[in-house]
Order: C-alpha cells, then structure tokens, then sequence
C-alpha cells in the first residue's frame, strides 16, 4: 500500500507529538483561531423561587494555540463591570478541553451579593472575560461579554417557632428549631398546646419574625413598630406545621404523632458474629429501617434497638422461621428468643431487608437482590438533559457498583435503573430532599420503584409515585459519581 507525501508527514507529526497533545488538538493549525466569549442568558432577573434553574452560560471557541499542537488552558472569571476584574470571581480555573460553564439562579445570586457589591432589587451590570494560555505560545488571548442581572434577597436559611403553644415558650434563645426542606421551605411535628405562635430567623432574636398578615399569610416583620399578628392554637394535639417563606404559605394540621418507639435498629445473628450491624432509617417513613447485604453465611438472626443490648428485640413469632416469613414481634426481655434462619442453600446471595416496626403492625420484608443491569443519568444537569430515552450510561464496576466522570451544567439530577418510558420506573433519588446539594461524601440516596407492587406496600401511609426529589448542582464541571445500588448509597464529587 503506497501513502502520499502528506499522510506520511502527518503519521511523523502526530508521533512526535502525542506527548503534549490531547485528542482536541490533532488538528495542529490552530493560529487563525480567535477566542470569543459569548453569553446565553435564561433570565434577567434572579428568583429565588427557580434557585435551582440555569441563569447563564458562558461558551468560548478553542481559541489560539499558534500552530503549536500544544494544550489549551482556560481560566475564566466574572467581576462587576467597570472594574477591570480587580476581584474577579475565578469560575474556571487553568481548565483544558473545557468550553463552557453554566451557573444556576441561586450560585449567580450570592456571587453577585456577597462579592460584586450587588443590591437586592437593584440591576448590576456584569463582564467575563476568558483568558487562553499556551506552553510554548507567548501571545494572549482574551475575550470578555457584558450582561447584567438584577439580583433578590435570600431568605433565611433557619427558621424556628417560638410561642406559649410551642414547647419552649417565649425563649428566643430556646426556639424550637424547625427542618430545612428546600429554599425558604421548612416543617416540624409535635405537640403545640392552646396559645400563640409565629416564626424567628436567629436564635437569641425576636427580629426578624415572621407573622400573620392580614392576607392570611406569613409576612416578614423587621421592627417593633409593625405589627405583631401571631397564629392560635386552640386545641392542644400534636401537629405538622410546615412554612413556604417564599410565598407565605403557613399550614398547621392536626396529626397522629409519627414519632415511631425507636430512632434505630441494629441487624444481628451468625452471619454477624451477633455483633450489631446498625440498619439505615428510611427517610420517608421513619417506622422503616432497612439493611443491604451480601449473605456468604446463613445461620439465625433477629433485630436489636440498642447497640449490644439483647432487650428491647424485635424477633420472629416462631422458632427457625424461614426469611421468606414476614410476622414479627417485640419482645421487651429475653425470652421467647424466636429467630429467623437462613439455610445454607439460600446464602451466597445479595438480599434486602425492610423492618416496619410500626406498634400492632410489625413486619419483617426480605428479599433477593437482583442487581440492576444499567444506571443512567437523567435531569438538566446532565450531557442529555430530560431526555430519558437517551440517558447518560453510567460504567459497571462491579455487581452492585456503577462509576461515572464527566461534566454536569448547573442543575438537576437523579438516576434511572431501568428508562422507563412512563417515568415510573426505578430510581436512586436525593435522600435529603428535594434540590439539595451533594456532600461531595458517601451519602444515603432513596430508592424507589414506582412500579414494584413489594415496595408499594413497604409504605402504608404514602404514594411513592409521588416522590420525586433530585440534586442539585449548583456549579458545573467535571465530576466523579459512584453508586452503590446494594447499599443504596452515592458519591458525587467535583473534582
């Protein structure tokens, strides 16, 4: 076979060079290439109440490498205008084979408030600029876009209730804390007695509250002068009272108390040498607890709700029930000592365990596990957005394990086990809650089939097709994601 002239320099080319290039710059003339910034705006003006959505994105052309062949890095950075980027916001830092950065309404939002000088209600005007750099090529390249954002003012990110109805009282110092859901979301059960109630930001300050307004809705006091309009408990009884300060929406209802007899429980038996194996509480239900696990032994076992303490059990209703059995008891002594067991011929294997351990209703849930074939990424966040047919493939590392690196864009994010075209499906969600930012740590993910009749009825007292909570990313660029699909946990990590 006879090659031309050309083809053989170029093989000599790319051999000598392979070192110091990367598969973004076999295309070696690069000197007519002008970098250029532009922005695409979503929006102008920043809502708290669309924190999560993507605000702007800023792209950039490859830029100069002289002919060179050599990398191109990229730093880009976003400062007010005006300033000549004297503190400049640093979003992209000496970054190669990276184009493009996305920025979420919220992570634009405190940039602009807590480094640009921005007011709230006031528009700002803004200038990136990108800046390309070559080893070797001393020329430099730089391009910069203007935009502007009227920025809004947080809300607080604590809440407390505070009131002769409340459990503490009138003590700002002692407010009852409330729970964080997402932005300006918050709720908390209990017992509330007959008397007053409103809302404190600080603990130790009675100011900023919020209060009743005249509408019916939550508004916010700052200063002693306005007024000072409570809720009224008229009926002691244990309540669910929830808040959206971002529309004023206050609901307080009467409940059962879902406080459940236990905050934990601890898998024991041959296959752990009795030592205690703590079980992860559910986070939709807090009378579930559940456990995964490979079995390489079979043997006895049961369930204790205190760390080496062999009182206070939940246990079988009769001796060697098999696992496939689901009656269970609790048992305040020693005895009786029902277990269930675990045959040599059902060991090797991955199962599951739900403990419902709701009083009158106690029930033991085990199964094989069937690890899933695939795991996909699905959500704005990720290369193929919402498009569920075409999901972003996660890498099997092991049975259970799935690993993924790559870019995500400011935005949304969960995962598909099996692409369901009706969406109910199975799927690994954000345990924490809805629009919650990964810890960058192994972290407990949700689980749910929506279409599994089993774990329906693991919930007795809620929809699962109604649940739908997601991460998310507030930042874009590359990032390293590993599931563990046993052990129901996830790792997502910026690098």
């Amino acid at each position: 076979m006879k090659y031309s002239n050309q083809l053989i320099l170029a093989l000599l080319l790319l051999a000598t060079t392979a070192a110091c290039t990367d598969q973004d710059y076999e295309e070696y003339n690069k000197g007519y290439d002008t970098l250029t910034l532009s922005a695409t705006q979503s929006t102008d003006t920043l809502d708290e109440a669309s924190h999560a959505s993507n605000a702007v994105t800023l792209n950039w052309t490859t830029g100069n490498n002289g002919g060179t062949g050599n990398r191109i890095a990229y730093t880009l950075e976003l400062a007010k205008a005006g300033t000549d980027f004297a503190n400049p916001c640093t979003l992209v830092s000496d970054a190669t084979q990276t184009y493009e950065w996305s920025g979420n309404e919220e992570n634009l939002n405190n940039m602009i408030l807590d480094n640009m000088g921005g007011q709230p209600g006031k528009r700002i005007d803004l200038q990136a600029r990108v800046t390309a750099s070559v080893t070797g090529y001393d020329e430099v390249q730089q391009s910069e876009v203007s935009f502007s954002f009227v920025p809004y003012a947080p809300v607080s990110s604590t809440l407390y209730l505070i009131g002769d109805a409340t459990p503490n009282g009138w003590s700002a110092d002692n407010a009852t804390p409330m729970t964080r859901t997402d932005n300006g979301i918050f709720t908390w059960e209990g017992s509330l007695t007959k008397g007053s109630l409103k809302f404190i930001t600080t603990l130790g300050q009675l100011l900023p509250s919020y209060n009743l307004g005249d509408d019916g809705l939550a508004t916010l006091r700052t200063s002693d002068d306005q007024p000072d309009n409570q809720w009224h408990i008229s009926e002691a009884h244990y309540y669910k009272v929830s808040i959206n300060l971002l529309t004023g929406v206050v609901a307080i209802e009467e409940t059962e108390s879902s406080k459940p007899a236990f905050e934990q429980l601890f898998f024991v038996g041959n296959m752990t040498g009795w030592s205690f194996e703590q079980m992860t509480r559910d986070v939709l239900d807090p009378y579930l607890f559940r456990l995964g696990r490979f079995f390489d032994q079979g043997g006895d076992f049961k369930f204790g709700t205190s760390d080496g303490s062999w009182e206070n059990m939940y246990k079988a209703t009769k001796a060697n029930a098999p696992y496939t059995d689901t009656s269970m008891k609790f048992v305040s002594g020693y005895d009786p000592d029902d277990k269930w067991y675990l045959q040599d011929g059902e060991t090797n294997k991955a199962y599951k365990i739900c403990v419902d351990i709701r009083s009158g209703k106690e029930r033991m849930l085990m199964s094989e596990f069937h690890p899933y074939e695939g795991i996909w990424l699905v959500g704005d966040a990720t290369p193929n957005g919402w498009d569920l047919a075409n999901a972003t493939a996660m890498t099997k590392s092991s049975d259970y394990v799935f690993t993924w690196t790559g870019k995500l864009n400011a935005g949304e994010m969960k995962f598909t086990c099996d692409k369901k075209s009706d969406w109910n499906g199975a799927w690994f969600m954000c345990a924490a809650g809805n629009d919650m930012e990964p810890t960058g740590k192994p972290e407990q993910a949700l689980f749910i089939d929506k279409s599994s009749d089993n774990c329906k009825a693991q919930y007795l007292d809620l929809s699962i097709g109604d649940i739908d909570q997601k991460w998310k990313i507030s930042q874009s660029g590359t990032y390293t994601i590993t599931l563990d699909q046993l052990h129901e946990t996830v790792t997502i990590t910026k690098r």
